[in-house]
């Protein structure tokens, strides 16, 4: 073993190159996932889940690593962030009116984006590549500017009728997306949807294309998770989205988010097989 990090577990952070840049963040300490593709890591349950806002230990993580207190209170656990086109803030009814504001009330942009086929999805103005990659996207356009997060989510809306707003996890962590010609589905889409609510506008943009750090897909599209085994342990092949792919399965870090682990990093490669029966030693 070369290094060990301990900590809540955080959302990977992703930067631009070709390919994508990732670092896991653990704590106050982050590793460079790029450069370790292909040495043994193991992801070890340390037994405790803390609020990402507030820290109060919880038995439950809800909403992506929230105490139930806070999934209850907080403006960015509300529906209306999942479903923007739901949003209250004019009502007077925000849970945290300068959150809302900071947040909601600012511009947003309207994409499409391929993961596992074409989807269209909304993200804050300057913020389009980092939510491609935390999807996993190989594909993604802008295809529409917004003045609010509302407006985003109600174009959203309209297109999700003619076009998908899904991502199957699974094509996405086992092969590669076919490619989609973006730029004639937007103009399909502009051609077949009758009006825009106000304060959106179509863009004229190019497609981005996306590359992550892949040595192989797992055998099979597992999902690993720590609710179910103490520990994941395995040869990292790849990192793609948010996910950690393992040879025998694919490590979702957003759903395990405030989850306190031990990270260890292996100098080399674990035997083949390694991490294949992490469920027994449940049992053992």
């Amino acid at each position: 073993m070369t290094s060990a990090l301990e900590g809540p577990l955080q959302k990977m952070v992703v930067s631009s190159g070709d390919p994508i840049a990732y670092s896991l963040r653990v704590g106050d300490e982050s590793l460079s996932l790029n450069r370790v593709l292909g040495r043994g890591l193991e992801v070890q349950f340390l037994g405790r889940i803390s609020c990402r806002h507030c820290q109060t230990p919880t038995a439950r993580s809800y909403g992506g690593g929230y105490c139930y207190h806070c999934f209850k209170t907080l403006a960015r656990c509300d529906l209306c962030v999942v479903s923007p086109d739901r949003c209250h803030y004019h009502a007077g009814t925000c849970r945290e009116p300068e959150w809302g504001r900071s947040f909601c009330m600012r511009p947003h942009l309207v994409y499409l984006a391929n993961s596992s086929a074409a989807k269209v999805g909304i993200t804050g103005a300057g913020n389009a590549f980092t939510r491609w990659a935390d999807q996993g996207a190989v594909q993604g356009l802008v295809i529409m500017s917004a003045d609010t997060r509302q407006a985003a989510g109600l174009a959203e809306v309209r297109l999700a009728k003619l076009v998908g707003d899904r991502t199957d996890w699974r094509v996405l962590v086992s092969r590669d997306a076919p490619a989609v010609d973006l730029t004639a589905l937007r103009d399909r889409l502009r051609d077949e949807v009758e009006g825009l609510p106000v304060g959106t506008s179509w863009q004229e943009r190019q497609p981005e294309g996306l590359n992550y750090p892949l040595l192989r897909y797992p055998r099979k599209p597992v999902a690993l998770r720590l609710d179910e085994r103490p520990a994941v342990r395995g040869n990292l092949v790849g990192v793609k989205g948010q996910y950690l792919l393992f040879e025998h399965g694919a490590f979702n870090v957003r759903h395990h988010e405030a989850y306190h682990v031990r990270v260890t990093l292996w100098s080399e490669a674990l035997p083949p097989g390694a991490g294949d029966d992490q469920q027994l030693e449940l049992f053992s």
